[in-house]
């Protein structure tokens, strides 16, 4: 797929002054000084680009690309900068933002969200979004549901990798009641274990008690806490399988303890040694010698 925020045409120098910027990003404070050190060192290579806004007075401009770059230019103390003009409504420019920061891989989970809701909100198709942006038709719907949902606790959960997107799915689908279910399926098919399983019992835990946004506290308390019952069958599973891991471990070491005293008997046996040394075979490995004198418990 082309870049949508690589536009031909002419390069203008325009004032910084007279650009809005509609979608603001953060970034984090290393990597703008690089973006700075860079821009001072050897200029700037590639223009940002800007649509005119029709709708201000005078010639003024909303930021398409290029947010990082022109703030790195505010720092060197300009107040001019080249740009590429193109003629962009608000959802092309949202759309260019959008594929740019996705291409960059500088997209925070919760912008990227933010973003499908605005396009969904100004018509735009999940087949149009997907086609845009070149995420799945399947991602971008089923991240819709859970942004419709207003789930929010789950599509943070999702996009740092702590949930599969098909357990975040049967969570929001199924009633209360159900949720231990989907992580018990979760647990049993693999998708959720150990530390995972753990935190996302918590995570429907908060979501339960606070409701389904990050940081909202929910004003009324429906009902008892979610099933403490469920928490403790949540950890009963896996120190089932802890306790499993264990006593495998334990079997093998009872094995290897009696292949090591069965050894030991056989190398103070005279016969057996002598046995040896017929055939060529009285030296042995120094790994196996020194695992020989190790004390055994």
């Amino acid at each position: 797929m082309v870049s949508e925020c690589e536009p031909r045409g002419e390069v203008r120098i325009i004032p910084i002054a007279a650009i809005t910027v509609e979608n603001p990003r953060e970034r984090s404070e290393k990597t703008f000084r690089a973006l700075v050190d860079s821009i001072g060192k050897v200029g700037l290579k590639k223009p940002i680009t800007v649509a005119r806004d029709d709708t201000g007075s005078g010639d003024t401009y909303s930021l398409v690309c290029g947010q990082g770059r022109m703030e790195a230019y505010v720092a060197l103390g300009e107040t001019h900068i080249p740009a590429i003009v193109v003629d962009a409504n608000e959802v092309e420019r949202l759309l260019r933002s959008v594929i740019e920061n996705i291409a960059r891989r500088q997209q925070r989970p919760l912008e990227l969200m933010q973003d499908i809701v605005v396009l969904r909100d100004r018509g735009c198709s999940d087949i149009q979004i997907a086609e845009k942006t070149g995420l799945s038709q399947s991602y971008v719907h089923e991240i819709g549901e859970l942004i419709a949902n207003g789930e929010e606790r789950l599509l943070i959960a999702v996009e740092t990798g702590q949930m599969p997107l098909s357990v975040a799915l049967y969570i929001t689908r199924a009633e209360e009641k159900d949720v231990q279910k989907a992580l018990e399926a979760a647990y049993a098919s693999g998708e959720l274990r150990g530390k995972k399983l753990l935190e996302a019992r918590r995570l429907v835990e908060l979501r339960h008690r606070h409701g389904r946004k990050k940081g909202a506290t929910r004003t009324k308390r429906s009902g008892v806490r979610m099933s403490s019952a469920a928490l403790v069958r949540a950890y009963r599973i896996e120190a089932e399988r802890q306790q499993d891991m264990i006593r495998r471990a334990q079997s093998t070491r009872g094995s290897l303890l009696f292949l090591d005293a069965a050894f030991q008997s056989l190398l103070n046996d005279e016969n057996f040694l002598t046995l040896l040394r017929a055939e060529g075979l009285d030296s042995l490995p120094r790994m196996v010698v020194e695992g020989l004198k190790e004390p055994r418990t």
